[in-house]
């Protein structure tokens, strides 16, 4: 029997490593799937429930596993709907491969049925290396070459196979003029910064006395080098989001998250210092970074496209995070003070004490922050834990304590909405072995999440470890966006565009067949985490949520918060227990310890 194109497709992804792909049937694919039959199905074709959900799925295969994530789709719609969950991948620089069919090569140019140009769709998105496959010969190259650039660019890329290529009898490239061969290889390698660049940086960061640090998820690999470059510089060290799992929380020097989002005291550490190391990150708010002209910096990262345009930095060193700061450390002066490295101590001690003290505040009928407080303790040692965005990745942030061997994410630059879910199957496929809990929004829940639960209950037996716990925080709001509205237009809740229905999500999950909870008041909160944690397959539990607990941003004023709390009162009267019970006092209550200033 020969070897069809389709058949190849698979062969050399095999010969790649890969081991999943994620993807939705259709028609313009249906030569792939009737090779995958004769294969075996291997590599295996994990079926999600929309093309979108396989994108996302594949995104956090990579991002959890470090390899190549997959993803196909038809041609048309399905080659649409992966958009959004490749635009994660570009944005959060992860390596995934989208393989597109496409209308047959005789319709094409005639408005056929589901023609799209795809060239033109793709152009943006996988701006790498984007190539139909129009003959055999070609395909080798296609493949290897999109492979090789995603994992080289950290970015998607899209191979699109019209259907009646996929059909042909396979023939290699010939060694013949106008054939492109092509190899399997990919060597590692690493990047360094010269000598006389790591001098330089060297004397900026020499030259202060309040070092603080910003690392990305470019840090991830490098985890005892930053430990030690703080130690040495008596350093803060705050976290991007991306960068979350990458240090523990438990280092008394570690100040959390940065940003909107963030905590006070990674706030406070870039107010105050004298100088600044980035590494591996390309956080984008200027605003939460020292004033220009404050600090003298530094910035770390591998890709030299990234580098030098979110800050005035001095020195910017293009290489590996763990090489150059290996190069970078004994560079440094080691006599310095201990008064600026106690002062950041102490300023994540009493953060920890306020957040702790919100968490425990009451509200109606659950105090969402209460909520990922109690999972914090319960966490597994290797657990992976994804959070959807939306407020919940407000708590997420601040309340979740990384420890050494956990791994977390979420959509960090795209802060797409419905990624929870399909990023915690995708982890569970590169990690089977591991717990993975998902914190996720109602109104997320609502847009995908609810159909995702049915392909967690499909795979749930493929997994050596069956927990894949799904949090969602029920409050019948959408949340993130209702309180942007507040604070930053000065305008109460547009109920139109922002209430939901309230949903059964733990009926829902057990209409699977997997453990549903529902948690109505704040004594149960840690039960029902107890409980998902213990299920012996994919459990739901929801949380009724206060959606008037304000995520307060980390460097907020009280008469910031006090005007905020007027414009509500004045248009939003009637929403919510906690405003007409007075949302000036409520606010108080979630600011303790805070100057009035």
């Amino acid at each position: 029997m020969s070897t069809k194109v389709a058949d190849h497709v698979l062969e050399r992804l095999r010969e790649w490593g890969v081991e999943h792909v994620f993807g939705y049937p259709g028609d313009g694919i249906n030569g792939l799937l009737a090779a995958w039959g004769r294969a075996e199905d291997r590599p295996g074709f994990l079926q999600a429930r929309h093309e979108e959900m396989a994108a996302f799925e594949a995104v956090g295969y990579a991002k959890f596993s470090g390899c190549l994530g997959v993803c196909a789709a038809t041609s048309g719609p399905g080659a649409i709907h992966l958009l959004n969950g490749l635009y994660d991948a570009k944005l959060d620089h992860v390596p995934v491969l989208a393989l597109v069919g496409q209308t047959h090569r005789t319709a094409m140019g005639g408005s056929y049925q589901q023609e799209v140009d795809l060239h033109t769709l793709f152009k943006d998105v996988a701006s790498d290396f984007v190539e139909t496959v129009n003959v055999p010969e070609q395909l080798p190259n296609v493949l290897d070459r999109a492979i090789r650039t995603a994992y080289a660019r950290r970015a998607p890329t899209a191979v699109i196979i019209p259907g009646d290529v996929q059909e042909l009898d396979y023939s290699p490239p010939t060694h013949a003029f106008k054939m492109v061969p092509s190899s399997l290889d990919r060597s590692a390698w690493t990047a360094l910064p010269t000598p006389r660049s790591l001098e330089r940086a060297a004397e900026v960061l020499n030259s202060g006395a309040k070092a603080a640090i910003l690392i990305g998820q470019g840090a991830a690999g490098a985890q005892p080098e930053v430990e030690r470059i703080a130690e040495v510089l008596g350093a803060g060290v705050a976290k991007a989001l991306l960068g979350k799992d990458v240090l523990s929380d438990e280092l008394p020097y570690v100040t959390g998250s940065i940003g909107l989002l963030g905590t006070r005291p990674s706030y406070e550490l870039m107010r105050d210092c004298d100088t600044l190391l980035t590494i591996g990150s390309s956080f984008p708010y200027t605003q939460f970074l020292p004033d220009f002209g404050k600090a003298r910096a530094v910035q770390i990262d591998i890709d030299p496209h990234m580098v030098g345009m979110r800050y005035p930095y001095e020195v910017n060193l293009v290489g590996d995070a763990k090489a150059t700061l290996q190069r970078l450390i004994p560079l440094l002066d080691r006599d310095r003070g201990r008064e600026w490295h106690e002062t950041v101590c102490a300023n994540v001690a009493r953060w920890r004490d306020v957040i702790r003290k919100r968490a425990e505040l009451s509200a109606d009928p659950i105090n969402p922050e209460y909520v990922a407080r109690a999972l914090d303790p319960l966490l597994p040692g290797n657990a992976i834990v994804t959070s959807d965005s939306g407020s919940v990745a407000n708590w997420y942030a601040r309340h979740l304590t990384m420890r050494p061997g956990m791994r977390a994410s979420l959509s960090g630059t795209l802060a797409t909405m419905g990624c929870g879910v399909p990023y915690a199957i995708g982890a569970k496929f590169a990690h089977p072995d591991r717990p993975a809990i998902a914190l996720v929004g109602d109104g997320a829940m609502q847009m995908n999440g609810l159909a995702e639960l049915i392909t967690a209950a499909k795979y749930q037996d493929r997994w050596e470890d069956p927990r894949l716990v799904v949090g969602v925080w029920n409050n019948h709001d959408l949340n993130q966006v209702t309180w942007e509205m507040r604070a930053m237009e000065g305008a109460p809740s547009f109920l139109p565009s922002q209430e939901i229905p309230d949903v059964q999500y733990a009926s829902f999950a057990r209409s699977l067949g997997l453990t549903g909870i529902r948690v109505e008041k704040p004594e149960d909160v840690e039960a029902g985490w107890h409980a998902a944690l213990d299920a012996d397959g994919p459990a739901v539990v929801e949380f009724l949520t206060d959606p008037a607990v304000p995520p307060i941003p980390p460097h907020a004023t009280w008469q910031q918060m006090e005007s905020t709390a007027a414009s509500i009162l004045k248009g939003d009267a009637d929403r919510g227990s906690m405003v007409r019970q007075g949302f000036k006092a409520k606010v108080q209550e979630f600011l303790p310890g805070r100057s009035r200033g």
